[in-house]
Parts: structure tokens; sequence; C-alpha cells
């Protein structure tokens, strides 16, 4: 059952990372760079203290928790145990598979940093931001799974890395919105 599951994760991955063409290579490139997106988290950071005022230091700590949290556990806790190559490492594949000007990666990808932390983001602001941002909402499950998608396409991340690392996210954003309601300031929200 597991090598099953193995062989068509690694299905999906080739299906995945052979859509590339050179109209999206650059684009997802970017996608997949943290640097990229400083100017939306500048505009984000604008948003929570236009919003939040004062209440903005105690939200960009539960972030600052939040990111930490997704990350140490992705990076280091969860690929350290699994150990799982990512596909950008594995020899069978070395030949099939489309890497983008980044690299291979770390030799583990099980699971992916870069989606818990966007998925974790966009939770938490999704649950916290009110209802006058549903645009923005809208914006950050995009940009999401934008950086999610990006990590297969690039070759660096199998689906399951992904999905697995969304979750993580997602539960993560659900604690710290929880961690957030009990903080004083936010108990009328």
């Amino acid at each position: 059952m597991l090598e099953q599951l193995k062989n068509i994760d690694t299905e999906l991955f080739l299906f995945l990372n052979g859509k590339h063409n050179t109209f999206f290579d650059p684009i997802m490139y970017w996608a997949s760079d943290k640097l990229f997106w400083l100017p939306f988290y500048l505009f984000i950071a604008i948003v929570i203290i236009c919003e939040y005022k004062k209440r903005s230091v105690y939200v960009f700590t539960t972030i600052a928790l939040l990111i930490t949290l997704c990350d140490q556990t992705a990076s280091h806790l969860i690929k350290n145990l699994v150990k799982r190559l990512r596909p950008s490492h594995e020899a069978s594949l070395q030949n099939l598979i489309h890497l983008s000007e980044a690299g291979k990666g770390g030799q583990y990808g099980f699971i992916s940093s870069h989606s818990a932390n966007a998925f974790g983001l966009a939770t938490f602001l999704i649950l916290l931001l009110p209802s006058k941002y549903n645009w923005l909402k809208l914006v950050l499950i995009f940009w999401a799974f934008l950086v999610a998608y990006s990590r297969i396409y690039n070759g660096v991340h199998y689906p399951s890395d992904v999905i697995v690392a969304m979750l993580l996210g997602i539960a993560y954003g659900f604690l710290m919105r929880f961690v957030i309601l009990k903080i004083k300031p936010f108990k009328q929200l």
C-alpha cells in the first residue's frame, strides 16, 4: 500500500513537473523566492497596522511564532525524522524532471516548509481579518496555492510534500488564531 502511494505521488509529480514552459518558468521560480514576496508582506503589514493599530504588535508577534512553528516543524523536525529525498535528489528521476534556476534544494523534502509557512500565514490572516478584507483573503488563498504549486513545478517537492505541509500550515494557522483570541485586546473579536 505504501509503495503504491509512493508510485502515485511520483507519477503525479512527473505529470505536474512536466507541464513547464518558457512563460511559466520564471514566474514559478520567483513564486518560490521568499525575497520576491517582500513587497506583498509589507502590504500585509500595512493592512494589519491600519486595522489593528496598537494591537498590531500582538498580531506580528503571533505571526512570528506561527512562522517559526511552521518552519521549524517542517524543516527540522519532520524532514529530519522522515528523511525522504527530494525528487531532485532521487537518482532514478534525474533525467525526467525539470529543475528551475534555484537548483535542487536541500537533500530532504518531506515536508515543504515554503508550503507550510504560506498556508499557515494565509489561514491565520483569513481567520483574523474582518470581512471588509475578503478580497485580500482571496489573494492570500491564491498566493498560498501558487507558492505550494511552484515547489512541485520547480522540481523540489512531491505533491505529498506540499499537501501534508498545507495541512500542517492550516492547523497551525487555526491554532494561532485560537491563541490570539486568548489575548485580552482580542477577546472582543
